[in-house]
């Protein structure tokens, strides 16, 4: 059972279609749009397409209670639901999201159940805890000591794509997910120091990221790299850091928004329906009778006219007069209904995915270094880079779990061998594969 038939689900479903007649299983897709559900299945004797809604529990329970496996691509909210109705009715789950602190107090009932409920089975989380962990037992297996660990990880759009797009992003995951990223406080380790990052401040503080052959990227630190140490390992490390990868210059014009107050999410604002995109900018901006909303902007933030920020906000259409097309909303929604209409992917739009982890440790008395790096392409804005990322070690994971090959019960995420390693050499021979440079630092 496949709940969710959104951005990032035909990838995972094609796969468990492929497979189905070799597996003996069947496949069942269900979204609150069922057209959205066939369009997945599409001619495939394998599937079956429902209309699910999360919200209607003995609906949810009719549904879950006929597989045997439930696979949940909804928003990240909604998996201890799924969670608690599983553990009801005695199925397996695996859903691409982070163990929340409710996932994680499943784990005992769960696990004295024999029931596995894997998460964070996605892209990154994901393939990012698999490739890391991969490299991690193999220095420790040659007798090395990690030193250190950063890894960044970005949705990104093709070189090709879209050459005018100043920004180099489009949405190519849920766009509400990307307005309110990294709202809380970043966590993590750096040289033996524990710093940590608000809100307001995350996008000015980033790191320098060069991949040989893509060139420059910048990343800032996502959620709570603290937590890994231990998963990973790794405590006792000098440095632990994980991030979210943007292209350069990304960073600074997205600050803007973020220091306006475009991101809010806790109020709805006042005549939306009649509110233009302009008119949302200069909503934050102080009242002046003489100077335009552009002129407040760059005093406000000290810019140039010409600069690279102004460039990109202008781009996305903040300053137009168009409506935004909302009868309501928060800032946030706001934001995220102007941008998409130029942040959305077009049918021949290709993304890209980015994932770079760097790993110091001794070995010998000598301090080596090894970068490692992803670069995934998308086929088209269906067939996409992230659909990919996010879907396919999901459904090669729950395919091993049919298969009888996974042996862990309770709340898990993929960093044993026993599923990094059989999951990452299918993603290999699917194209998905990590280049590596090593070197002697001293």
């Amino acid at each position: 059972m496949v709940l969710g038939a959104g951005r990032s689900s035909s990838a995972a479903i094609t796969y468990l279609l492929d497979h189905a007649a070799e597996g003996g299983w069947h496949v069942t897709v269900g979204d609150f749009n069922v057209q959205s559900a066939e369009e997945r299945i599409g001619e495939s004797k394998n599937g079956t397409a429902i209309r699910f809604n999360i919200e209607e529990a003995e609906l949810c329970d009719k549904v879950i209670a006929s597989s045997d496996v439930v696979i949940s691509l909804l928003p990240a909210a909604f998996h201890p639901i799924v969670a608690r109705h599983c553990l009801s009715l005695g199925k397996h789950l695996f859903n691409a999201s982070y163990v929340s602190d409710e996932m994680n107090s499943f784990h005992e009932e769960a696990k004295s159940k024999g029931l596995l409920f894997m998460n964070e089975c996605g892209l990154d989380p994901g393939i990012d805890h698999m490739s890391a962990m991969e490299v991690i037992d193999r220095v420790k297996a040659e007798g090395g000591k990690i030193l250190s660990f950063e890894s960044f990880t970005g949705g990104l759009i093709a070189p090709e794509t879209d050459p005018d797009n100043p920004w180099r992003y489009k949405f190519t995951w849920n766009p509400r997910n990307v307005v309110m990223a990294g709202q809380g406080t970043a966590k993590f380790k750096q040289e033996n120091q524990y710093k940590f990052i608000s809100y307001p401040q995350l996008f000015t503080r980033t790191t320098n990221v060069q991949i040989p052959k893509y060139g420059n990227f910048q990343g800032y630190a996502n959620r709570n790299s603290l937590k890994y140490m231990d998963t990973y390992g790794l405590n006792g490390v000098k440095t632990m850091l994980r991030g979210t990868l943007r292209n350069e210059g990304f960073c600074s014009a997205w600050n803007i928004l973020v220091q306006l107050g475009c991101t809010d999410d806790t109020y709805q604002m006042e005549e939306v329906n009649k509110m233009t995109h302009r008119n949302f900018i200069n909503s934050f901006l102080p009242y002046d009778d003489v100077e335009m909303v552009e002129g407040k902007l760059i005093a406000r933030f000290g810019l140039e006219a010409s600069s690279a920020e102004m460039e990109k906000l202008k781009w996305s259409g903040l300053f137009n007069n168009d409506l935004v097309g909302l009868e309501k909303g928060t800032p946030a929604q706001i934001l995220e209904q102007i941008l998409n209409k130029r942040w959305k992917l077009e049918p021949h739009d290709k993304d890209m995915i980015v994932m770079w982890h760097r790993f110091t440790y001794e070995l010998g008395k000598k301090t080596h270094e090894i970068q490692s790096y992803i670069i995934m392409l998308g086929d088209d804005s269906v067939n996409t880079a992230m659909a990919k990322g996010v879907g396919l070690p999901l459904a090669i994971a729950a395919k091993l779990f049919l298969e009888g090959k996974v042996t862990q019960r309770g709340v898990c995420i993929p960093v044993s061998k026993e599923l990094y390693d059989p999951i990452l050499k299918e993603l290999k021979s699917l194209g998905i594969h990590a280049d590596e440079e090593e070197r002697v630092l001293d």
